[in-house]
Parts: structure tokens; sequence; C-alpha cells
């Protein structure tokens, strides 16, 4: 089992970012490989951060990769092939329609309490 931790910091402009750590004695530079449906992302980026004792991983995102559904992103020491961590990102028809049924629940809802809070109000008056 691998000592390392994979903390997500941020996703921006297309660059995944996150911070490896390492809790075990054995600190030498970590061997990264980020895939994609096993296939591997290229130009990742990890950098030594010697005053806060981490490594800085940068994932850019290929535009090729990107697609209707989800896409799972796969971080892995290379070393001993353990999965440190994962990222994913939905897009297209499938996600825009959920995203349109939870906004008219959510209204739905909303004018429900409105009808119950304007009743009560009447109700105590």
């Amino acid at each position: 089992m691998t000592a390392w931790t994979l903390t997500k910091t941020r996703l921006f402009e297309g660059v995944w970012e996150g911070v490896l750590t390492n809790e075990g004695v054995d600190a030498k530079v970590p061997e990264i490989v980020v895939t994609h449906l096993q296939e591997p992302v290229p130009n990742v980026d990890l950098r030594e951060n010697k005053e806060e004792a981490c490594w800085v991983l940068r994932v850019p995102i290929p535009v090729d990769r990107i697609s209707d559904g989800l896409q799972t992103f796969v971080i892995s020491d290379a070393g001993t092939e353990e999965t440190l961590g994962s990222f994913a990102l939905m897009s297209g028809d499938a996600l825009s329609y959920d995203i349109r049924a939870e906004m008219t629940l959510l209204r739905e809802e909303l004018d429900m309490l409105k009808r119950a809070f304007r009743r009560h109000c009447l109700e105590t008056m």
C-alpha cells in the first residue's frame, strides 16, 4: 500500500490540480500516470513544493477527451499501479435534462412552501 495521499485543490481553465503528500518515510519522486479509457493523458505536470513538503500535480484535460456523457480520469502511482484518485467530467444533453428536471422540481416545492407560508400568515392574523 502506498503512503501517497492525493487531495484535489481545484479545476480551473481546463487544468485539474491536486496536491500529493507522503505520510511514510519513503519520499522518493512519485511516478504518476493519468489515464482516460486506459489511454495515458499527455502533459501531466508534477512539481515538488519544498516549502510545504508536498508535490503539486497539474493535469491539463485534452480537448479531444471532452464529450457527451461521463468522462473519468484515473490518477495512479505507476510504480505500484495503485489508484491514488480520480476525477470526472459530465456534459451533454442527458446532464442538461437532469438539471432542468431538478430546477422544475425545486420551483414546484418553492411554490408549495410560499402557498403554505401565506396560508399560515392569514391564519395567525
